[in-house]
């Protein structure tokens, strides 16, 4: 490697520090779009990305998908050219489809093991710890051994990837896709109204509360991508409500913000679980829980 690629690599590796990122340990400089752990975002995540090529004037892009930012860098600090940006442009987005096709692919062969895994997999025990300890039933959960097993399906019905919760209630997704998947609780061949939520617990308390179907999208941050796939696998649904999380000890109340956000993208109701003062708890079967108990 010569001194110039080093020095644009490292150039390169400063821009990503002075924008608040910390680089990957490697940078690789093959004109390719590499993904890379953030640090700060949950573990096992790859949000951030990057793009270096040093043919002709060496020069850059770098960001983060979670954060929606995204910057370039170009060598010796000198604005590039009309025609090195359309060069550049045209080499991004070409990066951007291979990557896509590549991540796809990457996809759908965790998939296929997911698929497994559910097929394997028997009904689940109603009297599991995990599912005695939350006061709800099995419903469509599966088992294998003492694990419950929660497929996540997209908006045509098609699984893609499950997660996996433990008696004490640790829970794990196989790696694979997430955004716009859900787990669904309740018949949803003709339904007039739809819940969604976070957690699977939760949505299960809240179809046996309610009789209503449940999308449960897992975690707040898919909150949306599952409430605007609603929208389009069931266009005949009179009323679609978000049951927010109330992450009352967290700042900013991200379980509340989130889901204020679902709502608002496709014009649903809103409905968050409040709790007495000195009351535990965050979510609906939480509440649920505590009004077993005489305690709301």
């Amino acid at each position: 490697m010569t001194m110039t690629t080093t020095n644009h690599i490292e150039a390169f590796r400063v821009a990503m520090l002075d924008a608040g990122i910390q680089p990957p340990a490697v940078i690789d400089a093959d004109g390719r779009i590499h993904r890379f752990h953030i640090e700060g975002d949950k573990r096992g995540t790859r949000n951030g990305w990057y793009l270096l090529h040093l043919d002709g004037r060496a020069a850059g892009a770098f960001g983060s998908w979670k954060a929606g930012f995204t910057s370039t860098w170009a060598a010796d600090g000198e604005p590039m050219s009309r025609a090195e940006r359309e060069a550049f442009r045209v080499m991004l987005e070409n990066a951007r489809k291979r990557a896509d096709a590549e991540r796809r692919a990457e996809h759908e062969a965790r998939a296929t093991v997911a698929r497994a895994e559910w097929a394997q997999a028997g009904p689940a025990d109603p009297a599991h710890p995990y599912l005695l300890a939350k006061g709800v039933q099995p419903h469509t959960l599966r088992q294998i051994g003492d694990t419950l097993i929660v497929p996540l399906f997209d908006a045509f019905g098609l699984l893609w990837n499950v997660q996996r919760i433990q008696p004490d209630g640790t829970k794990r997704f196989r790696p694979g896709r997430a955004g716009g998947l859900y787990s669904t609780v309740g018949d949803l061949t003709d339904p007039k109204t739809i819940l969604i939520c976070e957690g699977w617990a939760t949505g299960a308390t809240l179809h046996q509360e309610t009789g209503h179907p449940v999308l449960c999208a897992m975690n707040a941050g898919n909150l949306k991508p599952v409430a605007l796939a609603a929208c389009e696998a069931w266009r005949g649904v009179l009323d679609t409500v978000i049951c927010a999380d109330n992450d009352r000890f967290t700042p900013g109340n991200p379980g509340i913000t989130k889901a204020t956000e679902a709502a608002k993208a496709i014009g649903a109701r809103l409905a968050v679980p409040q709790f007495p003062d000195g009351a535990t708890g965050t979510d609906f079967n939480d509440l649920a829980a505590l009004l077993r108990k005489g305690g709301a």
